[in-house]
């Protein structure tokens, strides 16, 4: 997990995880130097499973979860924002999709708010296969691939760090073009977190300027070229 002034929602996004862990799994939380009571909230909570990592300087969403991934000791490693809700059932879910493939996605509810036209787009199992068609999409913006929904395998971890110098944004979908481009990813139907809808979101609630909208393609294009290098051996 990546945190940022998220003191209001972090207590319940935590308790949704840490009732679904083990006493031998963790939960990583890089702080990305917070400037409300988000370090005092997570420590007030005592639990030996959570790993907490705060940078000395705001190094942006990206990099922080690059630090946290880095950081994981576990076989399988899955994402969360600061504040959703895991579902119950999400760990036993993915574990069982990631038997069959290194990577996989799932869908998501929202709350908090009516889901917009992008929050309605789902993930089909039927897709997974479909490698190259997942690549383009991921590529033109409309795959809905969500970090927030992802989990993925240690040995997958080796593919998708490290992340590439000039990724700024969407590291979700950086993950899910080495994924796709190795033919490992699985998509699953069922919802696995629920998204909380309020003003400080990070995920465009609208579509961004022309402009903007280019610059993030041009970027995912790089880094297409930079997952061309990431292949995994035979599974």
């Amino acid at each position: 997990m990546a945190t940022y002034n998220g003191q209001d929602y972090i207590t319940e996004q935590v308790d949704s995880i840490l009732a679904q862990l083990s006493s031998e799994d963790e939960l990583i939380i890089v702080d990305d130097a917070s400037k409300d009571s988000t370090l005092e909230v997570v420590r007030r909570l005592e639990d030996p499973r959570i790993i907490l990592l705060c940078n000395k300087e705001n190094i942006g969403y990206v990099a922080s979860f690059e630090k946290a991934i880095s950081a994981s000791k576990g076989e399988y490693i899955m994402l969360s924002d600061q504040d959703d809700v895991w579902l119950a059932g999400r760990v036993d879910t993915l574990v069982a999709a990631l038997q069959a493939k290194d990577f996989a996605a799932s869908n998501f509810t929202v709350f908090g708010g009516p889901a917009n036209k992008y929050h309605k787009v789902q993930l089909k199992e039927s897709d997974s296969r479909r490698w190259m068609a997942n690549l383009i999409t991921t590529w033109i913006g409309i795959r809905p691939y969500y970090g927030c929904t992802m989990a993925f395998t240690a040995r997958a971890k080796k593919l998708i760090l490290p992340f590439p110098g000039f990724l700024k944004e969407t590291h979700d979908q950086w993950i899910a073009i080495v994924a796709n481009r190795n033919r490992d990813m699985v998509h699953v139907a069922a919802p696995t977190v629920a998204r909380r809808l309020h003003d400080d979101n990070t995920t465009p609630k609208t579509r961004r300027p022309v402009a903007v909208i280019l610059r993030a393609r041009i970027m995912l294009l790089r880094a297409f070229f930079v997952a061309l290098g990431r292949k995994a051996d035979a599974r």
